[in-house]
Formats: C-alpha cells, sequence, structure tokens
C-alpha cells in the first residue's frame, strides 16, 4: 500500500456538526472527479463515489457518523471505510469548536487493513463580517499503520460573494514526526498544500469546484481542477 494516503481530516464540512444542520440521521451521497486529500490522490487521480451517515445527539452537540469511499493505492486495497465520534459547541456568536476521534480502514486485500490508523482532531471556527475563518488541526500517533507520529494544521477562510455563493482559500502543511518511519518524499518530512475552492448550491445539491496543488513532485499530487457534487438527505 503506498504511503501516499493522507487523512480524511476533511472529508465533511465543519457546518456538518452543527446540531441545528442536522436531523437525528442524514446521509450524504458525493460523486467527485477526484478523490483528493490534503491535495493527494486517493484514487490515482481517477473519480470516486462516497457516502456518509451520520446521527446527530441534539443540543448536546455530540454526532457520530461513518463515511466510505473508493480508492486506488495501485494495489488490491479498493475501499476506504472511516467513523467518527465527536463534539461540535458553539461557544458564542463568534467562536466555534469541533473536536473528536477518527477510525480510517481499508479493505479490498489481505493486508490492506496493515495501513488502518486513529486520528485525533480539533477545528476552531470564528465567524465576523468578514466571513467565517478556521483554524484545524489533526494527529496520529501510528499513521497509516506505520508507528510514525504525524500531525496536519490547517488555515482556512471563506467568503460570501452573493447569497448561495461562497469562495474557500486554504492552507495546510502535513508533517511527519518520525522521518525513519515514515516520509513524504526525499526532500523532507512534510509537504505544503493550497485550495481555492467556489462552493454553491442548485436544486438541493451542493456544488463544489476547487483548484489545488501541493510542493510534492509526484503525479497524484501536482496541480487539478476537483468537481464535487454531492446530495443530503435527512432521514
Amino acid at each position: 500500500m503506498t504511503t501516499q494516503k493522507t487523512l480524511l481530516a476533511v472529508a465533511l464540512p465543519m457546518a456538518l456538526f452543527s446540531a441545528s444542520a442536522l436531523a437525528d440521521w442524514s446521509t450524504t451521497i458525493t460523486g467527485v472527479s477526484d478523490y483528493t486529500f490534503n491535495g493527494v490522490s486517493q484514487t490515482n487521480n481517477d473519480p470516486a463515489i462516497q457516502g456518509s451517515l451520520d446521527y446527530s445527539f441534539g443540543e448536546s452537540g455530540m454526532y457520530a457518523g461513518t463515511w466510505a469511499s473508493n480508492v486506488d493505492f495501485g494495489d488490491d486495497t479498493n475501499i476506504e471505510w472511516d467513523a467518527y465520534f465527536g463534539r461540535y459547541a458553539q461557544l458564542n456568536d463568534a467562536f466555534s469548536v469541533d473536536y473528536g476521534l477518527a477510525y480510517y480502514s481499508y479493505h479490498g486485500q489481505s493486508n490492506s487493513s496493515d495501513g488502518n490508523y486513529f486520528e485525533a482532531y480539533t477545528k476552531f471556527g470564528y465567524a465576523s463580517e468578514l466571513g467565517q475563518t478556521e483554524l484545524n488541526f489533526w494527529y496520529s500517533w501510528d499513521y497509516f499503520g506505520t508507528g510514525a507520529g504525524h500531525v496536519i494544521s490547517m488555515v482556512a477562510h471563506t467568503i460570501e460573494l452573493a447569497p448561495n455563493h461562497a469562495l474557500r482559500a486554504s492552507f495546510d502543511i502535513s508533517n511527519s514526526l518520525d522521518g525513519d518511519k515514515f516520509a513524504w518524499d526525499t526532500d523532507g518530512k512534510s509537504y505544503n498544500h493550497y485550495r481555492l475552492a467556489y462552493q454553491t448550491s442548485l436544486a438541493g445539491f451542493d456544488i463544489e469546484v476547487a483548484g489545488e496543488n501541493t510542493s510534492l513532485d509526484i503525479d497524484t499530487a501536482d496541480e487539478r481542477i476537483v468537481l464535487s457534487v454531492g446530495r443530503t438527505f435527512s432521514l
């Protein structure tokens, strides 16, 4: 299994975890032109079909869910199936926090599960007249089953261009804490990822067109345009 896998941080937008944003049960089906995570393709630059099932515990802000996608790492691993549990809290009119634990699992061949791992995350939000600002962190102590510590730090900002039209810019750094066990490339233990996304909705479908690039010199992490179309259903 390739070490190009990155964590699923944000397959789910921060707003999903608001207690007011979900019925008790919901499901989301999404089609993407390329499943990229932190700028690295998880499908060898090919499309993916993804789905989630989520449960909100109401005013407590607690939530739990599961998410799956097809993947292609150049071997017989073909499914990523994740689970997560966390809590979203609106601290005041401006500040929010979202924290929890996720588990990533891989399926398709006998040793696919060697890459399974846990990850803890914390996401801070700040809303102002200038838009929504995020400061997000993810940490794994056994990244991709290698025994290496791994940290991802992200800053992002979303502005509303017009009603139902938004622009989101983000920058994140992926950093291996143990290059002897896991390294991104021969130049070092970390890389940068840049992303600019236009977001809107039409006829109940959420649509995003994003341009992104990384500092990695591999064909699954170079500059690209990614189209995503999804729909969420209350159950």
